[in-house]
Parts: C-alpha cells; structure tokens; sequence
C-alpha cells in the first residue's frame, strides 16, 4: 500500500467504461459493473453496482447474484442493495448493489471476482422450476486500490533515532537547582493556605442555641406520640425519626457526629469520647431502627417499638 496525502481519487471516465462488459450478443441480457470509486482507504466502504438489462421474454436467475456465490480477495461483504425495475416492452432492469469493505493493509489492491448469472426464455404458463437455462452472461470482476498512511516498506521505516542524546549547555545545568528551588518555595505557601482552607471548611458548623434543640426535640416527641404504631407504617415512620432525633442529639447536644455510623460502630466512637451518654442505651437505639429499618424480619412489635421510644427520652435528658 502506498502512503498518500490525498484521499481516494474519484473513477474517471475510462476506469468506468473499462468495466463494462460486452452486449451478450446484442440479444438477450445486457450487462454493466462498476466499482463507484477506484481507490479506498482502510475501513471504508466501496460499492459494487451490476446492472443486467433483459430483453422481452427473458428473465435471470437471481440465486446466481447471492452473496454465496461472490468470490471476495481481501475485500469483505457488509451487505447487498437489489431492485427490479419494468422499463416497459417487456424490457426488466436488475440493479443489484453489493456493499463492500476491507480491513486488510497488505494487499494493496483487492478484488471482487467474475460472476456467471444464468437466463432464460419465458414461456406463457410455465413454471421457473420447469424452464431450462437458455445461456448464461459474465459479470466482469473489478479492483479497487486500497491506500494508506503507513509506508509499504514497513522494516524500512526509521521509528527512533540511533543517536545519542546531545548534552545540555553548562548554564542550563547550573541554573536546574534554582529552579527546583524556586518551584519549592512557592509550593510551600500554597499548601500551608490550602490547609487553612480546609481546617476553616471542616470548623465551619452551624450552632444552634440550647432552647432550638430542645424546642425541636420535645416536637419530635410530640410527633411520635400522635404516631398509629399499631400499624407497620406507622411503627416504620417512627423508627425514622428516633434515628434522626438521637443522632441530631448526639451531635448538637454531646457534640459527638456519629451521622454516617452504624449501630455496632457508635459504642466504641462515644468510649473514646469520654460523653456522658448512655453509651449502651444510645447504641440499643439505633441498632433497633437499624433492625426496623433494613433488617429482613419486619419492623417489629408495637410493644418493642414503644421500647425504643423510652430509651430514646433516656438519651435527650443527658444535657
């Protein structure tokens, strides 16, 4: 394959009528083929275009234009376009259209081979089956180019070059410590600002007074007493809230944020805390609305739900 810089070039004129086969005897069946374009590149498609112009009272075998009977060289089949087409006299136009493509880079030129389609002579109230082929006509083959941007002679081809590495001049060398040095320097103060970023950002919390926590949690309260927990919903809902209200509590009032811990994981984070909390209350809390929650046996008895209520008024009253 040879390198262009050019795309493929359009089928002049003469590459047009060179395809072109002869008039079976000017009588029957006439035939033309063509590749649209005389030069492709890889992956790209090309177009086969027979046309088989029948006289009055001839007709084609169309099996002998299937793709079974192509004879491809390095070219692949992507799909096939037919039609027919009464032009009046009896005279019956095939258009058939075969899609081609090719991914082969070693063959610079691939082909499409000769096809032989089989005519006959129709009959009034005769059966295809039953007519015998008067002749058959030669489709020519054709080949097209394929080009690409890599050399034909690839061992020849020079990817890196055998020379050594020319030396830096000496002032560039002794300038490269001032360099890292200057580069060190001014990381320094923008790390030590990004860090006071992200300690402002992580400090950065909304307080709220005593009386607002505790006006919010004696409403959650109230709430939980107007809840029906006779039935599932209801004792659903409320173990929602008793999760939000003790860890909200937790927080704001203990000053411990257990918001993305688990039941089993808050024990040990309060321990090492040093709060006042029922630790063991507090972790018997959650681990209920975890069980009511996600836990595959339901939510729950009305009895244990009122359970869990209780404890939950245990932990608000630790100021």
């Amino acid at each position: 394959m040879k390198s262009s810089a050019q795309g493929p070039r359009k089928p002049t004129r003469s590459v047009i009528e060179k395809a072109r086969a002869e008039i079976n005897d000017g009588k029957d069946v006439e035939v033309t083929a063509a590749f649209d374009r005389s030069a492709m590149w890889v992956a790209d498609r090309v177009t086969y275009t027979v046309l088989l112009t029948c006289r009055r009272g001839v007709d084609i075998l169309t099996d002998d234009l299937t793709r079974d009977k192509l004879r491809l060289d390095g070219l692949e089949l992507v799909g096939i376009d037919s039609a027919r087409e009464d032009r009046g006299n009896g005279v019956t136009v095939y258009r058939y259209s075969y899609h081609l493509t090719s991914y082969n880079v070693d063959q610079p030129t691939q082909k499409i081979g000769e096809l032989r389609a089989r005519y006959y002579v129709k009959r009034p109230g005769q059966r295809i089956e039953d007519v015998a082929p008067a002749g058959d006509v030669q489709i020519p083959g054709a080949s097209v180019a394929v080009r690409s941007m890599l050399p034909d002679e690839r061992q020849t081809a020079v990817f890196r070059d055998s020379r050594p590495p020319r030396l830096r001049p000496a002032m560039f060398a002794a300038v490269q410590p001032i360099g890292f040095g200057l580069v060190i320097v001014s990381i320094v103060p923008a790390a030590l600002w990004g860090m006071v970023l992200v300690s402002r950002a992580r400090n950065r919390r909304v307080h709220r007074s005593v009386r607002q926590v505790r006006h919010e949690e004696r409403a959650t309260l109230e709430a939980l007493q107007a809840i029906d927990l006779g039935s599932e919903a209801g004792r659903r809902e409320a173990y929602d809230r008793i999760n939000t209200l003790v860890r909200a509590h937790m927080r704001d009032v203990c000053g411990v944020a257990i918001d993305g811990l688990t039941a089993a994981e808050v024990a040990p984070a309060l321990a090492s805390k040093g709060t006042r909390a029922p630790v063991e209350v507090v972790a018997a809390v959650l681990a209920a609305c975890e069980q009511a929650r996600y836990g595959s046996n339901g939510v729950g008895s009305v009895e244990t739900c009122r359970d869990t209520i209780e404890q939950a008024q245990q932990v608000l009253a630790v100021r």
